[in-house]
């Protein structure tokens, strides 16, 4: 088939448009509570409910977007999308994945910039960030049993902490370290992937290939040269955050905060904080959580016109590179899926991911229980060492709270989130009293 990069082969009949867009606009709606709740969804609605795909179309699919850098859950609809209804389809899945939570994180944003400096408000934020704390927990927990089941891996996972907890290295440097240690691994090969019969014009895609990455960077290099230095600067970071986003969300947040906190200081500690706590709330993949920092970052540099133009230039670059993976690899998914080298990346990768994840874990919790640090360390090792008398009582009892009620509320996100909000107005109202 010399078209099937655009139009591949499905066994199913193909869903018409109307019953394409429900079905993913009824998934991007409901897609709360992180990148497994969302692939369950997906699972149910498209394998269980349509059947429209096969188990194994969908899981060579979920494993082929483990491959990539981005959300896997969105680039999952994507490629369903495009097996079901080819290019037209992936885009109209994807889009249907990210735009409902955009929507919310819109207003969010608008409602944090007007309220969120209230002291009730930051005392019901108080909560949240100590649930964002165990949220984290639980999601390294999860990617420590899977991941770090070997010596190997666990050297690696404890090297990545290290690489940034102590050495403050750039989060890229250390995946692609990882990466490459994992290609480098003599594995057995597993054989042949099973085929579907996918052969992919070259020029046609080659074509697709410089179409999507012209219109993902041309855009961004407008900005550049003729818009102001600061949404050409978000752009550009969150074009680089999107290639180097391996293993979801939670892995990049500490070079996304060791970035707009440290180095350009567009937002403050407890601001990115609080932009992953609502960011929980909302349907969609959490890197939607790039669009609050970019439009909280706008609103501070420049107001609400800033701040929309800033939101509007963090998803473009956030997510247009998703669909350039998505349409370029996926005729090869078969093959990408089996291949033994890529897999021993992968597992390196997520190995060095879990490590970052305790950082990430480490860093939350000391900005949350202590206001003052210093760093301390000889030459390039820098330890960040809280002040004893900083230590925020409030913040330590609600951080023990926390992991009782998400035991209690058994993963439900928007409860734990909820009721850490309404346990931090009360600890409020009991510091006043």
């Amino acid at each position: 088939m010399s078209d099937s990069d655009t139009t591949p082969p499905n066994a199913n009949p193909a869903p018409d448009w109307r019953q394409l867009v429900q079905s993913f606009g009824r998934i991007g709606v409901l897609s709360f509570g992180g990148p497994a709740a969302q692939i369950a969804l997906m699972h149910k609605e498209l394998v269980d409910r349509r059947g429209w795909l096969a188990e194994a179309q969908f899981l060579r699919g979920l494993s082929f977007c483990m491959l990539l850098p981005g959300p896997e859950a969105m680039q999952l609809a994507t490629y369903a999308g495009w097996r079901l209804r080819g290019v037209p389809g992936g885009l109209l899945a994807g889009a249907l994945f990210v735009l409902p939570g955009a929507f919310v994180i819109a207003l969010l944003v608008a409602l944090y910039v007007v309220f969120g400096q209230l002291p009730l408000v930051q005392a019901g934020f108080l909560g949240i960030k100590a649930a964002v704390v165990v949220i984290v927990l639980q999601a390294l927990w999860r990617i420590s049993a899977k991941a770090l089941t070997t010596a190997r891996a666990r050297i690696i996972a404890a090297c990545g902490f290290l690489a940034i907890f102590a050495f403050n290295l750039p989060f890229p440097a250390v995946v692609l370290a990882a990466g490459l240690l994992g290609l480098l691994q003599r594995k057995a090969p597993d054989g042949l992937a099973p085929t579907d019969g996918t052969r992919p014009n070259p020029r046609r895609h080659w074509l697709t290939i410089l179409s999507w990455a012209a219109l993902w960077l041309l855009p961004l290099l407008a900005l550049q040269l003729w818009s102001s230095a600061f949404l050409a600067a978000i752009g550009w970071f969150f074009a680089k955050l999107a290639v180097g986003t391996f293993g979801g969300a939670y892995a990049v947040l500490a070079y996304m905060t060791q970035t707009v906190v440290s180095t350009h200081g567009w937002i403050t500690t407890g601001e990115m904080i609080d932009a992953l706590g609502l960011a929980e709330t909302t349907p969609g993949p959490l890197v939607l959580v790039t669009q609050f920092v970019a439009m909280l970052a706008g609103a501070h540099q420049g107001g609400v016109w800033l701040a929309l133009a800033a939101g509007l230039v963090a998803l473009w670059a956030t997510f247009i590179p998703c669909f350039l993976w998505i349409f370029a690899a996926a005729p090869y998914v078969e093959r990408l899926s089996h291949h033994p080298r890529l897999r021993g990346a992968l597992d390196m990768i997520t190995a060095a991911v879990a490590g970052m994840m305790l950082n990430l874990s480490v860093w939350f919790l000391l900005h949350l229980l202590f206001q003052d640090h210093s760093l301390a360390g000889l030459g390039p090792l820098r330890l960040p060492i809280p002040a004893p008398g900083s230590l925020d009582l409030r913040a330590a009892g609600l951080t023990l709270c926390a992991p009782i009620l998400a035991w209690l509320l058994r993963g439900r996100i928007l409860w734990l989130l909820g009721a850490m909000a309404c346990l931090g107005l009360i600890a409020d109202s009991f510091a006043l009293g």
